[in-house]
């Protein structure tokens, strides 16, 4: 009789014991078993989203630039030599120690030196310069160098994510992220089609890379836009930045590199994208260009260059730019609903 009254209690006390388990434990009352971290919860990470992959591809090719000049100034009466040091930043293209920059950057220096991301200092040598682009090509004496990913055709598109890479103000390499606020903008009066981005550069970001989500490079940082004040002053204009497109910096460095300079073709206008099919349309047309001087007039639709259909601004100013200068293009002109051929001469950008 004890020992029935023993199993008894033992049963109902492990029932209470089960109702106040399940009770504490909502999880066993689910089916879903008891795991190790019932009772010491921690809070799960949810994966993060992060650029550090394509800076990690990127970053370590971006150079800080610094040189030196010297300026002749007066003081009092008297000239006074004064030495000057500037800083920008520069990107290593080959394994053989080429690296773009603006020319901004280094003009007029009397000497120039790289610091490398892994602390080396080499001295540069320019190799050439190109003012219409804004673009330098230096050379480096370094091994084990880290080249910047690069692809022939980086698709630049409107609304791309992109980053920043640079040594502004000299704090040491910063990265901003943005995105791409327009492609195929005319800040000149020949031809360049500067990538617009509100990814922030300050001074000292002139000549560093511009990368896409994957770390590829697709423009060299140049400027950022400027414009005057109620009382005449420069000032800049927050947002709003520029990079030289990768494919047109790359021809240049290459132009450089085998004959010491770059050409440019031009036509002489400013053009726009037709939305609703292929074409450019001409916006203005600079007096006496070839342009002008082949009879085409604003509103003229330009459809095929050299019987290749136009299907973006970049493409036509690139075709444009990448002719020699004294070529003849046939260009197929609409005007009035009439479709026309119309030979025009390559013009040489630098006269301008």
């Amino acid at each position: 009789m004890n020992f029935l009254s023993f199993i008894g209690k033992s049963i109902a006390l492990g029932i209470i014991i089960s109702a106040i388990i399940l009770a504490l434990v909502p999880d066993l009352r689910k089916g879903s078993g008891l795991s190790l971290d019932v009772f010491s919860r921690q809070t799960q990470v949810e994966p993060k989203q992060s650029y550090y992959s394509a800076i990690s591809r990127s970053a370590p090719a971006v150079v800080n630039i610094y040189s030196r000049s010297i300026d002749v100034r007066s003081n009092g009466g008297r000239r006074q030599q004064v030495n000057r040091t500037s800083l920008g930043s520069g990107v290593i293209m080959t394994e053989s120690g080429y690296v773009l920059t603006c020319w901004h950057v280094i003009n007029n220096a009397e000497s120039t030196f790289v610091t490398l991301q892994d602390s080396r200092v080499a001295s540069a040598e320019l190799v050439g310069y190109d003012e219409i682009t804004d673009l330098a090509v230096l050379k480096i004496d370094a091994d084990n160098l880290s080249v910047i990913p690069q692809v022939d055709d980086p698709k630049t598109r409107v609304g791309d994510a992109v980053l920043a890479i640079g040594n502004p103000l000299n704090i040491g390499q910063t990265i901003t992220s943005g995105i791409v606020s327009r492609s195929g903008h005319n800040i000149t009066q020949n031809f360049i089609d500067f990538i617009q981005t509100d990814a922030v550069l300050n001074e000292g970001s002139s000549g560093g890379a511009l990368v896409d989500s994957n770390g590829t490079l697709i423009g060299i940082n140049n400027a950022n836009f400027k414009t005057l004040d109620r009382q005449g002053r420069i000032i800049n204009v927050n947002g709003v930045f520029f990079a030289v497109p990768y494919s047109l910096a790359r021809r240049v460095m290459d132009e450089i590199i085998a004959n010491g300079k770059a050409t440019h073709g031009q036509l002489g206008f400013n053009g726009g994208k037709i939305i609703d099919g292929p074409g450019v349309v001409i916006l203005d047309i600079i007096p006496g260009s070839p342009t002008d001087m082949a009879g085409l007039q604003q509103e003229d639709v330009i459809l095929t260059i050299n019987n290749v259909e136009l299907v973006s601004l970049e493409q036509t100013l690139d075709m444009i730019a990448k002719s020699t200068p004294g070529d003849v293009l046939e260009l197929s002109v609409s005007r009035d609903g009439v479709i026309r051929t119309v030979p025009v001469t390559v013009g040489d950008a630098s006269q301008n």
